[in-house]
Formats: C-alpha cells, sequence, structure tokens
C-alpha cells in the first residue's frame, strides 16, 4: 500500500471509502442539548442518601472518636475502611447489616494502631448512629421540596430498622414517601444495580431519578447508572474527579432545595 493511499485512509475512514460523510460535531451537539433541555427540567423523585447527607455524625464521631483512645484523626480511616470491606461483601456476593461492617472495620483500625478494642465495644461506640439530629436546615429544605411538588425518597447503606429508628428519632419520617435499603437487593451503593433497583422499584427511569448525597462516591455511583446527582459539599466531602460532574453542587440542603425548586415543572 503506497503512503498516499494510507494517508487517504487514516483521513476518510471506512465510511469516507463507501462514500459516506458525516460529522460528528452535530451529534455531540444534539446530545449535549439533549442534556441540557434535561437538566433544566425537574427529576420526577429525589432520592436522598441519609448518613452526613441528611443526619449530622458529630455525636457518632465524639463516641468512635473516644474509643479510639482519643485519636480522632483515625475516624476517616474507619470510615474507608466501612466502606471498603460493604464492597467486598457485595463483591463476594454476600450481605452483613452495615452497622455490623461497620463494628468490625472499627475493631480493625483499632487493632491496626495498638488499641484494644471488643467487638461489643465497636458496637456500642458506633450506636449514637440511630439517635443522629438533622443538620439544621434539612427539615426546612425538605419541607420546601415537598410543598413545591418534589416526591422525596430515602436511600442508604443502612439497614431497614435502622434508618426507620434514624428517622423517627430524627423527626423526619413524614418527609419521605418511601425508604429505600440496601439491604432489600443485598448490593451496596454505589454498586450498579443498586440505583437501577431503587428507580425501577419506584416505577421511574433512571434518568429520571437524582441522587441528593455528601459523598463523592455516591454521587459518582448514581451518574453512572444513569440518574442525576447533586452533591452536597459537607466540610471533609470531595467529589471523585474521574466521574461525571454533578448537576448541582451547593455546601448545604438549603441551597440544593433552591436550585431544584427553580427548575421547571
Amino acid at each position: 500500500m503506497t503512503n498516499s493511499r494510507r494517508n487517504f485512509i487514516k483521513k476518510t475512514g471506512l465510511a469516507g471509502m463507501a462514500g459516506l460523510t458525516f460529522s460528528t460535531d452535530g451529534m455531540a451537539n444534539s446530545k449535549i442539548q439533549g442534556m441540557d433541555k434535561l437538566h433544566e427540567k425537574r427529576p420526577k423523585i429525589l432520592f436522598f442518601d441519609v448518613n452526613e447527607t441528611l443526619l449530622d455524625l458529630t455525636k457518632m464521631k465524639e463516641s468512635v472518636g473516644k474509643a479510639l483512645n482519643g485519636n480522632e484523626d483515625l475516624l476517616p480511616l474507619w470510615f474507608t475502611t466501612m466502606l471498603q470491606y460493604s464492597l467486598v461483601e457485595t463483591v463476594g456476593n454476600q450481605y452483613k447489616d452495615f452497622g455490623e461492617i461497620g463494628a468490625a472495620s472499627l475493631v480493625m483500625v483499632a487493632a491496626n494502631n495498638n488499641i484494644q478494642l471488643s467487638e461489643e465495644e465497636a458496637k456500642e461506640a458506633i450506636s449514637p448512629i440511630t439517635s443522629l439530629p438533622p443538620h439544621p436546615e434539612v427539615k426546612d429544605a425538605l419541607q420546601k421540596l415537598k410543598e413545591n411538588g418534589y416526591r422525596l425518597v430515602s436511600l442508604t447503606n443502612s439497614s431497614n430498622a435502622a434508618v426507620e429508628k434514624q428517622f423517627t428519632n430524627a423527626g423526619l419520617l413524614d418527609f419521605f414517601e418511601e425508604r429505600l435499603s440496601i439491604e432489600d437487593i443485598g448490593k451496596y451503593k454505589p454498586h450498579f444495580d443498586t440505583y437501577t433497583w431503587a428507580a425501577r422499584k419506584m416505577g421511574i427511569k433512571p434518568e429520571e431519578a437524582m441522587l441528593i448525597a455528601a459523598h463523592g462516591w455516591d454521587v459518582a455511583g448514581a451518574i453512572w447508572a444513569g440518574w442525576r446527582a447533586a452533591f452536597v459539599s459537607r466540610p471533609g466531602q470531595q467529589k471523585y474527579p474521574l466521574a461525571p460532574e454533578t448537576e448541582i453542587t451547593a455546601p448545604d440542603l438549603k441551597l440544593i432545595s433552591e436550585k431544584l425548586i427553580a427548575l421547571e415543572k
């Protein structure tokens, strides 16, 4: 094959050789415009993560920090270890309660830092998770979203029993038409199937759902599953830089609710 022949093929491609010519620019622009129009309209259902997104974890962090002999700098390591082993359970086709994984992970972190901690002590340390208060702006924001016609559903890695206790103690039960727990599918977020299951359970398409969460891994998983997403940038939380950008980012739920209310019905 001559150099001129190679250059011709490289420039035109197989479609060009067959006499077919088209521009991908128009296709890309059409897709972008379609997404822009979608994002101007309201999602059918807002799905909320619970821990950190709605509930203030300070009380539990203090308890866990005390169990770790005051080493509060180990708290992020404990949480990431808990998340890691929840995903180990999912990848291994297993399921154990998130609280159980949390206690086991706390024992592991303690042992790795020469801290004596029994399984019972670990469970006691994380027990405040069922009696956490909501962040200050949460109730007002949820109320305004409901008043403006939004349907609200929670979607959490916590068990059904745990989230019911959490919402009862936090005074959030009446805001949500449904409380979904990954316990019912046995796969922890951010597994693709979990978001697909949640949308199907509520009778909507993935693109009609929006996840609101304060965890980069959670909003990333939702977007990869075809959902829309809003990120609550609570202190210490960051989005995953290699994931697609969230539609809305704001430091609290009040600002996010205002942006959502402003969308077309």
